[in-house]
């Protein structure tokens, strides 16, 4: 068993929290959701998330046996942490609210959505801990979440893109051994264990440069930086937007209109999918090297949410 604490200050140390300020999504949706159903966030999650809304989220036993791994709080993730963890255990998760981004074949989605109190009450009557960490790992050059998607594939970085500040690159572009967008499709269900993809634009036949952008890559601006860069795929969790409000319905038009002229496969493997991907190849091994913990996955039972 490993002190929490000790645990804490490697993750907080190894993704560099404290120089990333205030998380630039979760400041405004924590207090957003919470605040609608009138839920004392503040006083229900751990101080220092509070300011940065990313670290340790719930602080449970001073020990910790094993480690859980997962992207969202999805119900089915949450049952599955409580009833198989012991006193003390740690959720290591990307995110601290469900991301219902919409199936491309089924329902659109509500967007940012909480974490039902009785869960977050569950968790700390059990004394669980929940540790997320969301841009500080996207930017990661060893451990995020687009990195690990590019090691999957070929592991030949060459190129940046999407530059914010001194966080560095969001984007990666890499080199592939020539294949066709339908042979690269095949391979991306495989690695991501996903029924289908998103598609948009053109069928390409010999593909040899790849854009990826895990998670919400959903963005024309970005899609043309990488298309100038002469990609001609581009990777990533959500082609489309399919939240079902103003702001959805805006962004899918806009990839409808992008999509009739671009060049590149546009392709989709889902949000969660996108950025699981890091904790079952890198986090798996970071928490069995730095802290001497076995971990236990928790893949999403639908992926497309």
């Amino acid at each position: 068993m490993i002190p929490i604490q000790k645990i804490v200050h490697q993750l907080d140390q190894t993704f560099a929290i404290q120089t990333f300020g205030p998380d630039s999504a979760f400041s405004r949706f924590i207090p957003e959701v919470y605040d609608s159903i009138n839920y004392d966030w503040k006083s229900n999650f751990d101080t220092r998330f509070t300011e940065l809304f990313n670290g340790l989220m719930i602080r449970g036993a001073d020990n910790v046996q094993q480690v859980f791994l997962a992207v969202f709080p999805t119900e089915d993730v949450l049952n599955k942490f409580i009833s198989q963890s012991v006193e003390g255990d740690l959720l290591f998760m990307h995110h601290p609210l469900v991301m219902e981004c919409g199936d491309p074949r089924g329902n659109w989605g509500k967007g940012f959505v909480p974490i039902p109190p009785d869960k977050i009450a569950k968790i700390k009557e059990k004394n669980l801990s929940v540790y997320t960490c969301h841009v500080p790992m996207d930017y990661h050059k060893q451990l995020g979440t687009s990195i690990a998607i590019a090691t999957a594939l070929s592991n030949r970085v060459i190129d940046r893109f999407i530059q914010s500040g001194e966080k560095g690159h969001l984007g990666l572009i890499i080199e592939i051994d020539s294949q066709s967008t339908e042979d690269l499709i095949a391979e991306l269900k495989n690695i991501f264990a996903i029924p289908y993809v998103d598609f948009e634009g053109k069928h390409v036949k010999n593909i040899t440069k790849v854009a990826i952008v895990a998670g919400c890559g959903d963005k024309v601006n970005w899609m043309q930086e990488a298309e100038k860069k002469g990609v001609q795929a581009y990777i990533t969790g959500e082609i489309h937007c399919h939240i079902d409000n103003d702001y959805g319905r805006k962004k899918y038009s806009q990839m409808v209109d992008y999509a009739k002229e671009t060049s590149m496969s546009l392709i989709g493997v889902s949000h969660a999918a996108s950025e699981y991907l890091v904790k079952k190849t890198r986090m798996t091994n970071w928490f069995q090297k730095e802290c001497n913990l076995n971990t236990i996955l928790l893949p999403q039972e639908k992926w497309w949410v």
